[in-house]
């Protein structure tokens, strides 16, 4: 069975943003520990989610190795 895709909507004034997830993950979610991270943010930090994929920050943020998608946080 095919891992389930996920998109999340922002509201941006007057309009809907929709962000593929599962083809952020697919890009940059080299490691199971990036993907943990791209989860943890896009559940807890959605705002913050969508300004890094927007800004093209993403990879650099990832890079950083944050850590908080870890299983110790769950």
């Amino acid at each position: 069975m095919p891992p389930e895709k996920k998109s999340r909507a922002f509201p941006t004034g007057n309009a809907l943003l929709y962000i593929d997830c599962t083809a952020i993950e697919d890009e940059y979610g080299n490691t199971p520990a990036q993907r943990a991270e791209l989860d943890w943010l896009l559940y807890n930090k959605p705002l913050e989610y969508a300004q890094l994929v927007l800004g093209g920050e993403i990879g650099p943020y990832l890079s950083l190795g944050r850590g908080h998608g870890r299983l110790e946080d769950q």
